[in-house]
């Protein structure tokens, strides 16, 4: 075979090759993407700051004995509904009844010394004043008597005193509500202490309920006192509470102080406001805090806003939004880089369309549109890698059927 022959089947065969990848090339540019398509609604969004915590009573009272005595009658038992006065515990009083017995004494003592003193001051100042008697005698019986008097009335405070600590012995419900907690038995010794309570029992009112939970340092400023709020129970399937911000705290709480997993949270109370018959203290709780809703707006589900690289001139439509501002190449030759701009693929004739969109606030399912697109248009909502990475300006699509973005149940509504 001659030279010719053997270039003329090479340059045909390189022929074919490129034209083979010419065509698979041409093929894959072609193929349509296959994606889940949403439509641009108009109605209401609610930014929403979430939390987590624990369900509590507003109100919850700790019992707890103010004297040192053994326990000799509990009248309630745990679960136990209680009103305001009524007995609850009943320490052992034979000590402050006979120490309060002495004092008693005392002061009937200290008044006859009073009596006596005052007798004897009268006596010595009438004998003054006939010259029968030293001024010296008069200043002792004036001093005595008020010696007398300085001791009844110390006598008659410890005498109160003594009255108090026996009153003590018998502690009584200072609410409406509910045994929840019970920590001692009868013959246990309660130990009555200034500085750290010896708890007997908890009273709580289960009508007012809360939840208490912690918020971010970065959320917490968008949350306000009257807020309006959606609490789930954990341990309460398909039940939504509704609530209200009642509290926030003014010092924060941090965990991890001094690493890099400091967490700077602020507590948040948030008052059940629906029927708490079926909480329970102690539940674990998911608050949704409703902190600002914009009404009528346009909206898309949240996953149809993207990033994408976008030129100047189309940065302008939604100037203040983009991720990365534009900046010079910082050595000569290095390539300059566009910004990040936040756009969705808007479906026209089964092309999408890169739309570079501004935004408002969000939801956790939509997005707020302020200016791009237009009620009824339909855009991209899926797939998470069609959105991130394949989907270009221009490329053709395909609707996947029955894999559409699922909306709330509810429906939003332009008031």
């Amino acid at each position: 075979m001659s030279k010719k022959t053997k270039l003329i089947i090479f340059l045909a065969g390189a022929l074919v090759l490129a034209a083979m990848i010419f065509y698979n090339v041409r093929k894959g540019k072609s193929a349509a993407i296959d994606v889940t398509l949403a439509e641009v609604k108009r109605g209401d969004i609610t930014k929403v700051v979430s939390g987590s915590g624990k369900v509590q009573p507003e109100t919850d009272v700790k019992i707890a004995a103010r004297i040192s005595a053994e326990i000799i009658a509990i009248h309630v038992k745990e679960g136990d509904q209680v009103k305001k006065g009524q007995l609850l515990v009943e320490l052992d009083r034979q000590r402050y009844e006979a120490q309060l017995e002495q004092v008693a004494s005392q002061v009937a003592s200290a008044k006859a010394a009073v009596k006596k003193a005052e007798a004897d001051y009268t006596r010595i100042k009438d004998l003054f004043s006939k010259n029968l008697t030293s001024q010296a005698e008069l200043d002792a019986a004036e001093a005595t008597r008020e010696a007398a008097v300085s001791q009844l009335d110390q006598t008659l405070a410890y005498l109160r005193q003594c009255r108090d600590d026996l009153e003590k012995t018998r502690l009584n419900s200072p609410i409406d509500g509910t045994v929840t907690k019970l920590n001692k038995e009868e013959g246990e010794i309660a130990v009555g202490s200034q500085f750290s309570a010896d708890v007997i029992m908890n009273i709580a009112d289960l009508s007012l309920m809360e939840t208490v939970v912690e918020i971010d340092e970065n959320e917490v400023v968008l949350v306000s006192l009257g807020d309006s709020a959606r609490i789930e129970v954990d341990a309460i399937q398909d039940t939504t509470f509704k609530g209200v911000v009642t509290e926030i705290a003014h010092t924060a709480t941090t965990r991890n102080e001094g690493t890099q997993e400091q967490i700077t949270n602020f507590e948040v109370k948030v008052r059940v406001t629906d029927d708490v018959d079926r909480l329970r203290p102690g539940m674990s709780a998911t608050v949704d805090i409703g902190t600002d809703t914009h009404k009528g707006v346009l909206y898309v589900p949240i996953q149809c806003v993207t990033a994408r690289a976008v030129k100047a001139d189309s940065a302008e439509i939604v100037k203040g939004r983009q991720r990365h501002k534009e900046k010079e190449p910082d050595r000569p030759g290095e390539e300059q880089k566009l910004p990040q701009q936040e756009v969705v693929f808007v479906v026209e004739n089964n092309i999408a369309k890169q739309t570079p969109v501004k935004t408002g606030i969000s939801d956790d399912n939509h997005i707020e549109i302020i200016s791009g697109l237009k009620e009824g248009q339909k855009v991209v909502s899926g797939s998470y890698k069609a959105l991130s990475k394949l989907l270009k300006d221009g490329d053709l699509i395909k609707e996947k059927k029955g894999m559409q973005f699922k909306e709330d149940d509810k429906d939003k509504k332009t008031s």
